[in-house]
């Protein structure tokens, strides 16, 4: 068994996909709040000593740092051999998928979530406006894929490529934006295998518990 360790923060999408895995693979882990709303220069020793930006998630696997979610995705999948990492190919297609969100929709929705909710003076009418554009782009390329007879991104089967990509969608409306019929539908079939929950019931919940 390995010893894990995930440093995170409640208003965290990022974090929420390395607790997903976890959760729903009910694998055993540590987890401590690092408030990410302070200088990272004031933030627990422990976690700068490993986040080499400050930055959250930093999963530590028996001791060693693994920073940004997908990566952590990758590395999950990988070392136990589940939700992606049961075979080289289905891996290397969940990859492909995690390279999409990173690219895509995760450089406009977490921003236009930050935007409404968090730092409103932050950002003029043109950038918002950009934000929102690609925003409607990327999630009709995503609805497309998930038509009626596809239950998950790969397959019939739930992968890193779900938790990647579904991570900040929980909050659509919190950065003001709505989901076609085909990405409420995906998320529902996500929010129905054992373990799920929101985001912050389950982020709330680790920061209370000892895993």
């Amino acid at each position: 068994m390995h010893a894990l360790k995930l440093f995170g923060h409640y208003d965290s999408g990022h974090v929420y996909k390395i607790m997903l895995f976890l959760e729903l693979a009910n694998i055993p882990y540590d987890y401590e709040q690092v408030d990410i709303w302070i200088d990272k220069a004031d933030r627990q020793t422990e976690f700068l000593k490993f986040s080499r930006n400050g930055e959250v998630p930093c999963l530590l696997i028996d001791g060693l740092p693994y920073i940004q979610s997908n990566l952590i995705l990758y590395k999950l999948a990988s070392l136990y051999k589940i939700y992606g990492g049961e075979s080289a190919q289905r891996l290397i297609q969940a990859l492909e998928w995690q390279f999409w969100e990173a690219n895509r929709l995760g450089m406009c929705l977490p921003q236009l979530r930050y935007a409404k909710l968090i730092a409103p003076d932050e950002f003029n009418a043109d950038s918002l406006a950009f934000l929102r554009n690609r925003f409607e782009v990327d999630i009709a390329v995503l609805a497309r894929h998930l038509s009626d007879d596809r239950k998950f991104i790969l397959d019939d089967k739930a992968s890193i490529a779900d938790f990647s990509i579904c991570g900040y969608l929980y909050w659509a409306d919190e950065a003001g934006v709505r989901l076609p019929r085909q990405i409420n539908n995906w998320l529902e079939r996500i929010s129905r295998l054992p373990g799920w929950r929101s985001p912050y019931e389950m982020m709330n919940k680790a920061s209370q518990d000892t895993h």
